[in-house]
């Protein structure tokens, strides 16, 4: 039988090709396009997206991230090749972050904090099934986004409509 970080590695490559499809559609020009005020830019979901697999890595070393020691510095992407370049680094140091893991530790409590302000407190393994959710939503957000502006989107698990 597979182990549980076998599986997830498989889940995670074959979740990073969708996710690479939908970021390479991002318009380089349109960075700055919001759907509406209280929501994401272009470029600031796809760069939440790209820096999503970096907390699987952070799930599996270490115990805790704490904003008020380490704020969070969103990468400067300025393009779809800028983003789909910072989500292949960082998948692929996601994939061998799983692969250097153990099993043993996915019970282990990871903890999201500000100074005393605890946001989180999930399993190891619960922090990465909550980063494969982030950035299985925020994808579809993307995706709704990219409908909004006329961009044909791609199929993720089957043809898409404008595949159809």
């Amino acid at each position: 039988m597979k182990s549980y970080l076998e599986t997830f590695l498989k889940e995670v490559e074959e979740e990073s090709v969708g996710t690479r499809k939908m970021l390479n559609l991002v318009p380089s020009e349109k960075m700055d396009w919001q759907p509406h005020p209280k929501s994401m830019s272009f470029k600031a979901l796809a760069t939440h997206i790209a820096d999503l697999p970096t907390w699987i890595g952070m799930a599996l070393k270490t115990d805790f991230l704490d904003f008020a020691e380490n704020p969070y510095q969103p990468k400067d992407c300025n393009s779809n090749a800028d983003l789909v370049a910072y989500f292949d680094e960082n998948i692929t140091q996601a994939k061998l972050d799983i692969a250097e893991a153990s099993d043993d530790i996915l019970e282990e409590t990871w903890t999201l904090k500000s100074g005393e302000a605890i946001y989180m407190q999930l399993s190891r393994m619960g922090v990465l099934r909550h980063t494969m959710n982030q950035m299985i939503h925020h994808r579809a957000q993307l995706g709704v986004d990219l409908r909004l502006n006329d961009i044909p989107i791609p199929g993720v698990y089957g043809p898409s409509a404008d595949e159809m």
